[in-house]
């Protein structure tokens, strides 16, 4: 039985995940990835090549996503002129409710189990925000990304 810790880590982030596409799923309708692409829009991530960023994927595969939200009325695209085929992103408000109400279910599912648990929240986020900051950090300084060719 591994028991590292960056095992855990994945092997928790990858029920999380499930946990959330399940639950949004049958709550809203909507998939996990769905929100995510949603909340990362919410978030900053304003270009289809911003998004593809922040969300870790192929250009492509989010041009897909974006298409797909943009149908669905959650989500306007435009061209943003004088910037050759850059496509500006921004929730509707049926896109911006769905985020609030899915972001809502389930940071208090996530409160929830951590209460459970018994690890104490506020470290628990203090730790992780740590860990968050380390890699962005190591990841704008130039340290290869061994994801970024996949």
């Amino acid at each position: 039985m591994p028991t590292s810790l960056s095992y855990e880590l994945h092997k928790l982030t990858a029920r999380l995940d499930r946990l959330a596409d399940a639950l949004l799923s049958r709550q809203f309708g909507v998939s996990y990835a769905r929100f995510l692409s949603l909340f990362a829009i919410r978030e900053g991530a304003l270009s289809q090549r911003e998004l593809a960023r922040w969300l870790g994927q192929s250009e492509p595969s989010t041009s897909r996503m974006v298409s797909v939200l943009a149908q669905e009325e959650l989500l306007q695209v435009t061209t943003v002129a004088g910037m050759g085929n850059r496509r500006r992103l921004q929730l509707t408000d049926a896109g911006a409710e769905l985020v609030e109400r899915c972001g809502r279910l389930l940071e208090d599912r996530f409160d929830e189990l951590v209460r459970q648990s018994g690890v104490p929240y506020l470290a628990y986020q203090r730790h992780t925000r740590r860990l968050l900051d380390q890699l962005e950090a190591e990841q704008s300084s130039g340290v290869p990304n061994p994801q970024a060719s996949t």
